[in-house]
């Protein structure tokens, strides 16, 4: 830790000393302890288990630097469980690097840049930065970006390797994907925002007959669409998947979804949405060969969707029997406070089997979910929030994940958030 602060301290010095004038620093910071109650967070809790309470932290130091030719940014990050090491430890090796980027800017509008950084495009569903994780996500890529006239496209390429190896490029990083290739293109009109998203994804396939190694590929084409009047906000959007799974499976996958927000007053907005991730059919599932229908959102921040209890696509439920969302929500707040009441109805987006009765089939309906969350600003860098969400699970949830619906489920969180900025030149 000594020794990373020490660097840190140095490449400081060397850019301040080494600033043009035209020059921008900026030195900020996050810390944000989080206390958390679980009893049926992401999965339903057994008979007589007990609940589990911890705090957990992160603290992110950033570094941006702006120059008129290229930017610099650095996000050094710990995240810790609060008791996890003994107080007298030495070193804990938690202290990693969340982001490390430069980008070079050809001429104002066009520019690349490379490193490890967040990816986030539109509303976070396919590519976000999952920032309630208290480590976040971020990608070893490069991205050559065009802006111009209410035009954006960026067009990413990463390629990852575990090591500096002498032969082969076996890749075994759990989760990851072994090559990355997108498209993205939004250009905004008088009313209305149009997306269009176009990806390759490649997954190190590890089960082959031979000792070779294989990367496959599936294929995501969507478009998203945003149209905004007075105090009413629609989006709308449909993705596509094709080619192969992680396991060389054919796909064929879908995902369609709607939104509506309306600013009723100052103090009062009401959200409605309708989300549909296509599945496969446990009965499909049963013959030999069968085409995975499984949407998967990839690398999206999926604790904004689908409740915020994470029971669904958050480390889970892929290559599953996908989902129906219909929720509504009503939004409070003025001035320094906010509140939201979200209510989330989950269905089954294909055939679920009775375990007892093969030859049946299970009630679509998984359960209702009620998020409530509180947020309240102490400061221009300081807030505080809270949240309680309750899952009332059904049999047909039982049967996809385990645990007992008659067990109460339910989460509480409490949260403080600062965000200092430190220095700015």
């Amino acid at each position: 830790m000594k020794k990373n602060f020490t660097i840190f301290g140095l490449l400081f010095v060397m850019v301040i000393m080494g600033s043009p004038l035209f020059a921008q620093f900026t030195l900020s910071g996050e810390l944000r302890p989080r206390a958390e109650y679980r009893h049926g967070f992401k999965e339903l809790p057994k008979v007589g288990a007990d609940p589990a309470a911890f705090v957990s932290q992160r603290t992110r130091i950033h570094v941006d630097f702006l120059s008129e030719k290229y930017r610099i940014g650095f996000s050094l990050q710990d995240v810790r469980v609060w008791g996890d090491l003994p107080q007298l430890a030495v070193a804990d090796g938690k202290f990693t690097i969340h982001q490390a980027w430069g980008e070079y800017f050809f001429t104002p509008d066009f520019s690349i840049k490379a490193g490890r950084q967040e990816i986030i495009y539109d509303d976070s569903r396919m590519f976000g930065n999952v920032d309630w994780a208290q480590q976040g996500r971020s990608h070893d890529a490069a991205i050559l970006k065009y802006k111009s006239s209410g035009i954006k496209i960026d067009l990413g390429l990463a390629y990852n390797q575990q090591a500096e190896q002498l032969f082969d490029n076996v890749y075994n990083i759990k989760g990851n994907y072994k090559a990355l290739q997108y498209v993205w293109l939004h250009k905004d009109f008088s009313n209305f925002g149009v997306s269009i998203l176009a990806m390759n994804n490649g997954m190190q396939h590890t089960k082959t007959s031979d000792t070779t190694f294989h990367t496959v590929y599936s294929q995501t084409f969507g478009t998203r669409f945003t149209y905004q009047k007075g105090n009413l906000n629609l989006a709308s959007a449909f993705y596509y998947q094709m080619g192969k799974n992680a396991g060389n499976r054919d796909m064929e996958a879908m995902y369609a979804a709607f939104s509506a927000d309306y600013k009723v007053s100052d103090f009062i907005g009401l959200n409605l949405g309708y989300e549909m991730l296509s599945g496969t059919s446990q009965k499909d599932a049963l013959v030999t060969g069968y085409t995975d229908k499984s949407f998967t959102p990839l690398y999206g921040t999926n604790h904004k969707f689908n409740g915020h209890m994470d029971y669904f696509y958050v480390g889970n439920h892929g290559s599953s029997v996908g989902l129906q969302d219909v929720y509504g929500g009503i939004k409070f707040g003025k001035g320094i406070y906010t509140s939201y009441l979200t209510a989330h109805y989950f269905l089954a987006a294909s055939d679920v089997l009775d375990k007892s009765d093969l030859t049946k089939t299970m009630d679509a309906s998984l359960g209702l979910e009620l998020d409530y969350s509180f947020g309240i600003k102490l400061s221009d860098k300081v807030s505080a929030q809270m949240g309680y969400s309750h899952m009332f699970a059904t049999e047909t949830l039982v049967t996809l994940r385990g645990g007992n619906k008659d067990e109460t489920a339910n989460w509480v969180w409490a949260m403080l958030v600062f965000k200092p900025e430190f220095f700015k030149l």
